[in-house]
This record gives C-alpha cells, sequence and structure tokens, in this order.
C-alpha cells in the first residue's frame, strides 16, 4: 500500500472538510493526483462521480474535462458506476474493454491536443458515508490497444480503493453542499 499518498491524502481531506464558507467550486484536482500516483495511472484515468441534485443520476465531480459533459441516469443497465451504487459493491475488471458499457465518455478528448482512449481495465468502488451512498470512484487503466493498458488491477488494490473511498467520502458530501449552493 502506498501509505505516502493515502496520508497526504487523509490530511488534504482533513484541511478540506474544516474549511468553512470558502468561495469557489470545489475541487478534487490534488485528490485525482494524489490516487493516480498511488496506483500508477494517469490523472484523467481517475473519476469520482456524485449524485445530481434530484438523485436521479450521477455526474462526474473530477476530472474536470468530464465534469460538464453529462449524466449517467441510475436507471442505465450498462454503466458500471450505476451497477457499483445499485449492488454496492467494489469490483476490479481487467478486460473491461470485452464487457458491453457505454463508451460516450471514453470519446471525450483528455487534453486539447490528445484524444481520449479506451478503458481496459478499471476498478469501481462505492463512496459510502454513515452507510448510506454518496458517490463512485472509479480507477482505469486507458490506452489504444489493451496490451499497451499496463497490469492488471488485483484484490489488494481494490482494498485500498475501498480505504481511499472512506477517506474522501466527506468531501463528495461537502461538493454536493457547494454545486447546490452555487445552483442557486
Amino acid at each position: 500500500m502506498a501509505s505516502d499518498q493515502i496520508g497526504e491524502l487523509k490530511k488534504w481531506v482533513g484541511e478540506i472538510t474544516h474549511i468553512d464558507g470558502e468561495a469557489g467550486t470545489f475541487r478534487f484536482n490534488h485528490a485525482i493526483e494524489l490516487i493516480a500516483k498511488n496506483f500508477g495511472v494517469q490523472p484523467h484515468e481517475v473519476a469520482i462521480l456524485g449524485f445530481t441534485a434530484d438523485e436521479r443520476s450521477l455526474h462526474f465531480l473530477a476530472p474536470d474535462n468530464l465534469r460538464p459533459i453529462g449524466e449517467i441516469p441510475l436507471s442505465s443497465i450498462t454503466s458500471l458506476a450505476v451497477r457499483t451504487i445499485r449492488d454496492r459493491r467494489s469490483e476490479a475488471i481487467n478486460h473491461f474493454s470485452m464487457v458491453p458499457h457505454a463508451t460516450v465518455f471514453e470519446g471525450v478528448p483528455i487534453a486539447e491536443d490528445r484524444r481520449g482512449e479506451q478503458i481496459h481495465k478499471i476498478m469501481s468502488a462505492p463512496i459510502l458515508l454513515d452507510n448510506r451512498v454518496v458517490g463512485v470512484l472509479q480507477v482505469s487503466r486507458k490506452a489504444a490497444e489493451a496490451s499497451d493498458a499496463g497490469p492488471d488491477f488485483t484484490q489488494a488494490q481494490l482494498r485500498e480503493l475501498v480505504v481511499i473511498c472512506e477517506t474522501i467520502a466527506p468531501c463528495v458530501v461537502l461538493s454536493r453542499r457547494e454545486s447546490g449552493r452555487h445552483a442557486s
């Protein structure tokens, strides 16, 4: 376990959740960088999703390039994120490109000069706070070809992802409050 990143993430969460009334939109950029480093992936391969205000869909809280793209209805039958919420279960899928799933978000450019890539491997875990699902954290390995996607995710890494979900849960709730405050 890369305890340096998780320790720094816990410190960051503690600082963020104790700041009261800070102006601006809450961002997960630092958390995304730490999570990416922990799993040896790029920041654009980490996604945090939360509920919309009406709790009928999920939307991306991070990465920033996916925030404005759209929502995933909780009625979706092909969304891994929705299944993660519905089943309240973490899972690693090391052959994700072979599993039927919505690919619309994979087509979003990573940067202005860099196209999106296919997800070949993914871990998905529910973010729980007080035994209530408040979001989903996903870490993926993307590449043009499966052979370039890097090593398989392990059960030990999946357990680390669950610890990280427990750590960031207060921030997901804080983010929801912030977006509700700025929506008016």
